[in-house]
């Protein structure tokens, strides 16, 4: 519910602003005073979309604003902005609205296009891996890198790739998959290996190419269109299964085919003899896949190349076992607009959002005016010793003096290095362990001053952009609102009983039936059809009689409703008198229609439960009205009358 009035409060009152038009005091209350700005802007908002034309009424609509203002304010008087779930939820909706401004647009939208584009193929690659830390010295980095390259070399020179990989990879499955990754597409591999991947023809071999994991020499083996996902269910009999022969196995698998073959079912033979046990007990479904998900090619390729002609495999083994594969489902690889969030989210979770990251951050660096103070900062530098690279460092037991010292300000906000050194003691473990000490000092400060420039930034957006801070404060005051509302009406219009029912007995004469007629109405298609309805109706026979007597389990001829209806109910045939009787056959477009009715009910005041929905309404609008009228009394409101003249003037234009 709260979403749904948050929803269409911004929905109607405050979408897009940007506007540079002066602003006068139109109102204050208690003295704390309100724009012409916001209230030319909300009235232009809602000018389209109200039906209300009293709302349409510049004086009818200053009074609207006014309570909503009046509200506010009555929120933050009685605490609700200090309500814990308040705040949360606050800074939820401010985090997702400031999205749009935290993140570089065109680097995302070109991201999710490559992305999208490398899905649409799949990749066979194998690769040698030379294994270094990230953070490894220059030293260490510099032999791996030489040593990458010189065995590319000899995979250039002709020498078996299959092979130097088994010699030389540090990749522990390479003695044993010769480096073969099997197919892949995006998103798949760390980011920097995709990108060497689709980088490199078929049938080339990529320059050394770097990952947090080391040196990687790759060779592209085949290139194909993505086959999408498939959902398949398998019969599995495990290969080393205790006292089983390897013949003994087979037979099995091929008896439970043969049983397939002659119609048992599928599902129940995985729940009987699948030796899967993830699987078995659901009839053998497994959670649906694309290439190199599974860690058997064999079965990947079985089950692609099922068909709904050819929907089931005759037994094949692969190093699990043997199976039998059912086809569900293929599900091919969605169009871009369609992936569009799917691809956005991955990205968020990739290696590649650093991208996004680092183009928003190199231009706040530009932005914003960095100056360091470097007499500080040398003296932070000698506080960091080795036991950091251990999480052992500690800051300074006395850090009053460093909490005084400014080591950079960021535009007009002065950061002292106290900050910086928890800064640097809560890295210890980060993984970063970049040597000498002097280096990883310097790599820490980069990374502090990039993280205090993203959340200055974040934390002016209000100021940066008027639009995101309009827009902020309506959520701010759309909660509290919502929250004082269900507190003074919504749940007292629910719990008073006394309250409502005294309220409906002064408006009962406004909740009137019109004149009702108990009816049967018959309609069909088919004349021959009505007619014979109408000849059984008139003999008394029931609507289950009528409809078994000409109804047929392939075909339904006749519908007959009855009830309790007001007599021009759009559900009633046009012409239907209030009289009790039959009617003569009515013919509306393709059907045909007869009506018995058999009680006329006069006009009448609805009772309590028969008007409540409406009255509920009624009433709390009716609380609203006489609260809002107290907050009048509670709080001073004045109108600048010759400002408000002024706006009327300007939006009557």
């Amino acid at each position: 519910m709260k979403k749904v009035f948050l929803g269409l409060l911004l929905a109607l009152n405050f979408v897009s602003f940007a506007q540079n038009n002066p602003k006068e005091v139109l109102f204050t209350i208690d003295d704390k005073p309100y724009y012409t700005d916001e209230f030319e802007r909300v009235y232009k908002k809602n000018l389209d979309l109200v039906k209300d034309e009293s709302q349409k009424d510049l004086n009818q609509y200053l009074e609207l604003f006014v309570g909503y203002k009046l509200k506010v304010n009555k929120a933050n008087k009685i605490g609700l902005q200090n309500n814990v779930q308040y705040q949360n939820e606050l800074k939820s909706y401010r985090n997702q609205l400031s999205k749009n401004y935290t993140s570089d647009s065109k680097v995302t939208s070109a991201l999710i296009k490559e992305g999208h584009d490398r899905l649409q193929q799949e990749i066979r690659a194998s690769h040698i891996l030379i294994m270094v830390d990230e953070n490894a010295s220059p030293e260490d980095t510099l032999i791996a890198y030489k040593q990458a390259v010189e065995i590319r070399n000899k995979a250039v020179a002709g020498q078996d790739f299959g092979k130097l990989a088994q010699e030389f990879s540090q990749d522990p499955s390479a003695k044993e998959n010769l480096g073969d990754l099997g197919y892949f597409s995006s998103f798949r591999m760390v980011y920097a290996f995709e990108n060497a991947a689709y980088n490199t023809p078929k049938g080339q071999i990529s320059k050394p190419i770097r990952t947090r994991f080391g040196y990687h020499v790759i060779k592209v083996n085949d290139v194909r269109a993505n086959r999408g996902e498939v959902a398949v269910a398998h019969i599995m009999l495990m290969s080393n299964k205790e006292g089983a022969t390897p013949e003994s196995i087979k037979n099995n698998i091929n008896d439970i085919y043969k049983k397939i073959q002659q119609g048992e079912s599928f599902e129940e033979l995985a729940k009987q003899f699948s030796e899967d046990k993830s699987s078995s007990t659901k009839g053998g479904v497994l959670n649906r896949f694309g290439s190199g998900q599974l860690s058997s090619q064999e079965f990947e390729d079985v089950a692609f190349s099922l068909t709904k002609d050819n929907p089931i495999s005759q037994p094949f083994q692969s190093q699990f076992g043997w199976h039998i594969v059912k086809l569900i489902d293929k599900f091919p690889v969605k169009g871009l607009e369609e992936s569009k969030a799917d691809l956005e989210n991955k990205i968020a979770k990739d290696d590649r959002s650093r991208l996004i990251t680092n183009s928003l951050t190199e231009k706040l660096r530009k932005k914003y005016k960095i100056k360091r103070d470097d007499k500080v900062y040398a003296t932070v530098s000698k506080l960091v010793t080795n036991d950091f690279y251990e999480g052992k460092w500690e800051t300074p037991e006395n850090t009053k003096e460093y909490s005084t010292s400014t080591l950079f300000t960021l535009d007009k906000k002065s950061f002292p290095a106290d900050q910086f050194l928890a800064f640097i003691k809560s890295q210890q473990k980060s993984g970063i362990a970049t040597k000498p000490v002097s280096k990883l000092v310097d790599v820490l400060y980069a990374k502090y001053v990039d993280e205090q420039l993203n959340t200055y930034y974040n934390s002016n957006l209000e100021v940066e952009f008027p639009e995101f801070g309009a827009v902020v404060e309506e959520y701010r005051d759309g909660l509290l609102l919502f929250d004082l509302m269900e507190k003074e009406i919504w749940e007292r219009s629910k719990t008073d009983t006394l309250g409502l029912k005294a309220f409906y007995e002064t408006q009962k004469d406004k909740h009137k039936w019109k004149t009702r007629l108990d009816v049967t109405t018959a309609s069909s298609t088919k004349q021959e059809v009505i007619k014979k309805a109408l000849a059984m109706m008139k003999k008394g026979s029931s609507a289950d009689a009528i409809k078994e007597k000409l109804n047929t389990k392939e075909v339904v001829n006749v519908m007959i409703t009855e009830g309790l209806l007001e007599y021009d109910a759009p559900t009633l045939p046009k012409g239907t008198k209030a009289e009790v009787g039959f009617s003569e056959i009515i013919k509306q477009g393709d059907y045909y229609f007869v009506t018995n009715v058999k009680k006329v009910l006069p006009e009448a005041n609805k009772s309590f439960e028969e008007a409540k929905g409406k009255i509920v309404n009624e009433y709390q609008q009716y609380l609203e009205q006489n609260w809002v009228n107290e907050l009048r009394k509670e709080f001073q409101v004045k109108v600048n009358k010759d400002v408000f003249e002024k706006v009327k003037s300007k939006l009557a234009k």
